[in-house]
């Protein structure tokens, strides 16, 4: 009786899915996905779309903490550098919209690999401060540079239109969302599986060893800057799309925050962990709003308190998955796998 997983074949050792097992679970959540817009009504597409927005922001900078372990807190900053980029392009050029959000990406790509220079000689709360820095000095650029981006008052921008079809209603936008965000899961599975992303872990595991080994450490690490930037812009830009409303409230020092504690919780190092993380990280205020309505009755003041009770179980989650799983919700689902896996063996 075999006990594990036996390969034959590189072909084998190297597939995305490589059991039958696997496979139908991915199945059963595309299907899913597929079915799931024709159902849900617009509170529940309303969700669904925040979801994927975020799975691709939680994605980029799972890129560059996780997988690179360079720490970052300008994730707001670098989202509202892709959602005023896309809408600038969109007011004053006119561009169409599927071609607003890569060169948003690619703007916000350029500005994270400037900013991303001082990781040469910075590590760990070091390279956080700067990170901070660059948040305080977006934000700062955002308020002032009328010119472009309106100052403190807020940009209204048209629909996005798509094929002749305009994209205002949550049904619609929501086969934007996702496929943007299957793209940069499949993009990110498969750069982790080539040379540039291995040279990324191999600098998160030990940077002075990958160096000895040939691996340019500053190339590298400027390089995975952009590249979480690319995908982090492309969440600003589809923000900017789906709420037609830019304003840099929504992407402050609150925003870093929240995402970091996406792939905290969903996992760092885990790309699936970076959309339980933000599929967790959606749920929960939703949740906690309509428990707080349901018991509206019972207990008329707890609206009152209820933006309080909210922060409070942000933070008291945060702190349960860093005590009792640090490798996040990722690791749990997968000792639910392998506990099914192994039964009746499980030892």
């Amino acid at each position: 009786m075999e006990s594990g997983i036996f390969h034959t074949t590189y072909q084998q050792d190297l597939t995305l899915r490589r059991t039958p097992a696997q496979k139908v679970r991915l199945g059963l959540f595309i299907a899913f996905v597929l079915i799931f817009p024709f159902f849900a009504d617009n509170y529940y597409l309303t969700i669904a779309n925040q979801i994927a927005i975020a799975a691709v922001g939680a994605v980029g900078l799972n890129i560059l903490v996780g997988f690179t372990g360079q720490i970052s807190l300008g994730q707001g900053a670098f989202m509202a550098v892709g959602a005023y980029t896309a809408s600038f392009l969109t007011l004053r050029l006119g561009l169409p919209f599927w071609l607003t959000i890569p060169l948003a990406a690619s703007v916000t790509a350029v500005v994270g690999a400037i900013f991303g220079v001082p990781s040469l000689r910075l590590k760990g709360l070091y390279l956080a401060i700067a990170t901070l820095a660059a948040q305080q000095i977006i934000e700062w650029v955002i308020t002032h540079w009328d010119a472009v981006t309106g100052g403190v008052e807020a940009l209204v921008i048209p629909a996005p239109m798509l094929f002749g079809l305009a994209l205002n209603t949550q049904f619609r936008f929501y086969w934007v969302s996702v496929t943007v965000a299957a793209i940069t899961v499949l993009f990110t599975i498969n750069l982790f599986r080539t040379r540039v992303g291995r040279a990324f872990v191999a600098i998160r595991d030990q940077d002075i060893a990958a160096e000895v080994m040939g691996v340019d450490i500053f190339r590298f690490k400027v390089l995975a800057f952009a590249v979480s930037s690319f995908f982090v812009g492309t969440a600003g830009a589809l923000t900017a799309h789906y709420t037609t409303i830019i304003s840099w409230e929504r992407f402050t020092i609150e925003t870093s925050i929240l995402y970091l504690a996406m792939i905290i919780i969903g996992g760092l190092g885990s790309v699936s962990g970076s959309v339980y993380g933000a599929a967790f990280m959606t749920l929960l205020p939703a949740v906690i709003s309509n428990l707080g309505r349901a018991l509206g009755g019972v207990l008329p003041s707890l609206g009152q308190i209820l933006p309080f009770i909210q922060q409070a179980i942000f933070g008291l989650t945060i702190i349960l998955f860093l005590v009792f799983e640090p490798e996040g919700i990722a690791k749990l689902w997968r000792d639910v796998k392998d506990y099914f896996r192994l039964w009746p063996f499980s030892y």
